[in-house]
């Protein structure tokens, strides 16, 4: 599984809920997509291939976002997309 599958799937699936799925570029270490959903929630999602986990960098910009009141999550597998877009929609 290539983290560029789980990207589209992540964005397939927002895109069900009438969702925006915003990939974010221009700060470094950022989380890579942006997930907007209906009513106001909103989280930041970093995606890997399975088994990999951030770098330092990347860890470091989601807890300043988490700090801020931001939702951040790591995903790695297919698997854990339903479950992060339930959380985002339950904030």
């Amino acid at each position: 599984m290539l983290e560029k599958q789980i990207e589209r799937r992540l964005c397939d699936e927002v895109s069900k809920l009438n969702g925006a799925c915003l990939k974010q570029t221009g700060l470094a270490g950022i989380p890579d997509r942006l997930v907007l959903l209906p009513d106001g929630h909103c989280g930041f999602v970093e995606l890997k291939a399975p088994g990999e986990k951030p770098r330092k960098l990347q860890e470091m910009r989601m807890k300043w976002l988490r700090k801020l009141g931001f939702r951040t999550y790591v995903v790695d597998g297919l698997e854990q997309i339903g479950g992060v877009l339930d959380d985002i929609q339950s904030s």
